[in-house]
């Protein structure tokens, strides 16, 4: 069984997602984000990322993390194209140039996206989002994204998803860095094809699961 350490509301999600798309069994172990804990370290904490039994399961103390009969792997994009691989379907590459293509997107989302998308989702956790420092903070994460938001637009211009006319493991994982930046309205109205796609991806059964979940956790 395919056990995926991290709750709902963190990374995680793109796993757990992942994981209804392929149909898998999972069982969910709940790790917070120590940031969230007023005392992480305290003997009630609850389990968080700071917890000796997580930190050996990732060292790091990141969520997500999985284990899959044995095999422990952390990076959640990462995982997603592990778990595609792993069971092959519509979400997997057809070819090398396919798999090819799917590593092209979801290293330039993690490097060129989403380090401004979660300066973005951050500032609004810490409600700060109205604040000088946090208005200031926001122009300029949305300064950087322009680019990758044309480049991401002109792509979609004679396609449905990024390799074409399925949905895929890229698709699924370049959505999610992208939903970091959903309260920067004015950039997807800027990029219609990026909003048309990104609306074609969340309207998936298996994300409305997961969000449905999601909803349901607390801090």
């Amino acid at each position: 069984m395919l056990t995926i350490y991290g709750v709902y509301r963190s990374r995680a999600a793109r796993n757990y997602w992942m994981a209804e798309e392929l149909g898998l069994e999972v069982k969910s172990v709940p790790v917070v984000q120590a940031r969230r804990v007023a005392e992480p370290l305290a003997a009630d904490a609850p389990f968080n990322t700071a917890s000796a039994p997580f930190r050996a399961v990732n060292p790091m103390g990141f969520i997500p993390a999985i284990d899959d009969d044995g095999f422990v792997m952390t990076e959640s994009l990462a995982i997603n194209l592990y778990l595609a691989r792993k069971y092959p379907g519509p979400l997997s590459a057809q070819s090398v140039t396919e798999e090819g293509a799917m590593l092209q997107w979801t290293t330039w989302a993690a490097t060129e996206v989403e380090p401004h998308a979660v300066r973005i989702i951050l500032t609004y956790d810490v409600k700060a989002e109205d604040s000088d420092q946090g208005k200031a903070t926001i122009g300029a994460a949305r300064v950087a994204l322009r680019t990758p938001f044309s480049v991401l637009d002109a792509h979609l211009s004679d396609r449905d998803y990024i390799l074409g006319d399925r949905f895929t493991v890229a698709d699924l994982n370049v959505a999610e860095v992208f939903r970091y930046a959903m309260s920067q309205s004015a950039m997807f109205e800027a990029a219609p094809r990026v909003r048309a796609w990104l609306t074609r991806c969340q309207a998936r059964p298996a994300f409305k699961r997961v969000m449905a979940i999601r909803a349901q956790e607390t801090d």
